[in-house]
């Protein structure tokens, strides 16, 4: 039996050619596998073989989604089965893969899979349309990933039926699936109950969203006296990122002295984000942190006096439990500034 010819689809970083600095790369395909490319090889075997893997800028990908697509449709052609990523926690990377994979379906009906870490805004807009094998939040799980991907890869090329989600490691795509598990539903729960009654880890098979719910603070009584401060998760930070706070997984919030600073120009700040296309907030950070508008304010007697520091982050796959370590730290220096109110801003 002839082996399956895989295509493979990765970004920039994964290929080795850089970082965010490179994220503009255009399509270019290579022969065989490279990178991640070389973990599914592996877990195919002798089953199928990855022939082409195509290579592209996650901020080519996004600017240019008509003209990247055809361009990488044309190196598809042939294949028996195409993969892209894992995308894991990466947004531009994850809403790439599920582009390209859902092109690639429609234009050669062959099967496409990716992979993803279920918080990837590209699973939430493709999980519907396609199978997407739910990976960890980093590349630390491409060990993890790569053969269940691989595994689920074969089965939908081979034409062999999908199991449940919980079997067969893909994210719920709103299909239903009946399979018999091993233990009866009673005995599972009795089981679930006694680990959780003897403090064991546990894991229910029906879990219910978690929502941080926050009471909204009292209104400014008096906005025209109040003191107001900028906070952004968007990374703006000055030139050079001197504090160098991470493209991904922030470790760290930087605090920044905007006295007598009355616009955010190309030539002071940046955006150290990875997870969006950085090229308009570099041009301009005041689109992600507002200082112009709000000494706008200022002078006009809108607001009482804009806030002399501005607190940074990157929550770009930044764990919950590091963002709300930094807010606690950073909202008690707000209020010790006697700050009335802060504007919080995203990318």
């Amino acid at each position: 039996m002839a082996k399956l010819k895989v295509v493979h689809y990765i970004n920039q970083f994964y290929a080795g050619i850089g970082g965010e600095e490179m994220a503009h790369t255009p399509p270019e395909v290579r022969d065989g596998a490279v990178g991640p490319g070389l973990a599914f090889q592996a877990a195919f075997g002798d089953n199928a073989e990855i022939v082409k893997t195509v290579v592209c800028g996650d901020s080519y990908f996004n600017e240019n989604l008509d003209k990247a697509k055809e361009t990488v449709l044309a190196m598809v052609e042939g294949a028996d089965l195409f993969i892209a990523g894992p995308a894991f926690n990466a947004g531009r990377y994850g809403v790439a893969c599920g582009a390209v994979c859902e092109a690639v379906a429609e234009k050669f009906n062959i099967p496409v899979l990716t992979g993803m870490y279920v918080e990837n805004p590209g699973a939430d807009m493709y999980k519907e349309k396609m199978y997407i094998v739910a990976t960890k939040n980093s590349a630390a799980g491409m060990r993890d990933a790569a053969p269940k991907m691989a595994k689920l890869a074969l089965k939908l090329a081979n034409g062999e039926k999908i199991g449940a989600s919980v079997e067969e490691g893909y994210l719920p795509n709103g299909q239903r699936t009946n399979f018999f598990d091993t233990e009866r539903g009673s005995k599972r729960a009795v089981n679930m109950l006694l680990k959780k009654m003897a403090g064991k880890p546990f894991e229910t098979e029906y879990p219910m969203p978690d929502f941080d719910r926050v009471a909204p603070m009292a209104a400014v009584k008096d906005i025209t006296k109040a003191t107001i401060a900028l906070v952004t998760s968007g990374g703006i930070v000055p030139k050079n990122n001197p504090d160098r706070i991470e493209s991904s997984s922030a470790s760290k919030y930087g605090e920044y002295d905007i006295t007598g600073v009355m616009d955010l120009t190309e030539a002071t700040y940046e955006t150290a984000h990875g997870g969006y296309d950085p090229v308009y907030a570099n041009q301009d950070a005041d689109r992600v942190l507002p200082v112009d508008v709000l000494r706008e304010f200022e002078s006009q007697g809108k607001i009482g006096k804009l806030h002399n520091l501005f607190y940074t982050t990157v929550g770009n796959g930044t764990a919950v439990k590091s963002s709300q370590g930094f807010a606690k730290e950073f909202a008690q220096k707000l209020l010790d500034a006697g700050v009335s109110a802060a504007i919080m801003t995203s990318t």
